[in-house]
């Protein structure tokens, strides 16, 4: 008998191929998971909307973990927690000055904000049909916020970022590597691994009765909360070296999150 009773799962890198979309097995295997009794979650880095569309894909009747555990909506997308980067903290943020490569992003509420229009984002967002507005972030500044992201597509310049911010901020907001050329923030104390606890809670199932499985920086302490965290064999290769004892398993676009379900479960 499987002691295992819930799955997490994160969606780009891991759940998702390189087209961004969830395979047919993929789809069937988690069928499969679900009728036999195991409580399958998302937990994403992408804005709540977004990940709904994967959420309907997968016909889950299930908590939904978006912007990295800033925001947890029920079975029925309630919003039952929200964490948001405060005011003064936002503009400083923005006021910060970046190199001009770098593109920003905020997601606040029902929206996710662009400065100006990124080409090559919206085939992220195919499946799910969320929308970028592009709208200048000086309107933003007295406003709290769930998420920035900073992309670039040279990575030495998010890494410099990356030191930067943690250097200025590190005490009041939680700085993460989703990809190599992606950097995003959320309030301190938010996490996936907090917001697992939370739901895990709820359904009164212990953390140690759960798997979880990921491929970036934004997934660690969601992999280490639970019973047997996997990483996927295109995982980032600071999460491989950050857990040494985690097993890697196939990549995404290989189906490895299928495939390891189906070893362990069917």
């Amino acid at each position: 008998m499987n002691k295992y009773k819930a799955v997490i799962c994160d969606l780009d890198g891991t759940l998702l191929n390189s087209e961004h979309t969830i395979s047919a097995y993929t789809k069937k295997v988690i069928e499969k998971i679900k009728s036999l009794g195991i409580k399958f979650f998302i937990a994403t880095g992408r804005h709540h909307k977004d990940a709904l569309a994967f959420k309907n894909i997968l016909g889950l009747d299930s908590f939904l973990i978006t912007s990295n555990g800033a925001k947890i909506h029920d079975e029925n997308n309630r919003e039952i927690f929200s964490s948001n980067i405060p005011k003064e903290m936002v503009r400083k943020i923005i006021d910060l000055p970046i190199d001009e490569k770098i593109h920003r992003g905020i997601y606040k509420d029902e929206f996710w904000f662009l400065e100006e229009h990124i080409d090559g984002l919206d085939v992220f967002h195919k499946e799910s049909g969320f929308s970028s507005i592009v709208k200048p972030f000086e309107e933003l500044k007295d406003e709290e916020v769930t998420k920035f992201i900073f992309i670039c597509m040279n990575s030495s310049k998010i890494n410099q970022l990356e030191k930067i911010l943690s250097l200025k901020f590190k005490d009041s907001l939680n700085i993460t590597l989703s990809f190599e050329n992606c950097l995003e923030i959320v309030q301190k104390g938010v996490s996936k691994g907090l917001a697992i606890e939370e739901i895990l809670k709820k359904e009164n199932i212990s953390p140690t009765d759960a798997l979880a499985f990921g491929d970036g920086l934004n997934d660690l302490d969601m992999l280490q909360t639970v019973g047997k965290g996997f990483l996927m064999g295109n995982s980032h290769k600071k999460l491989i070296q950050s857990l040494p004892n985690h097993e890697v398993i196939d990549t995404n676009n290989n189906d490895g999150v299928a495939k390891h379900l189906e070893k362990i479960f069917l």
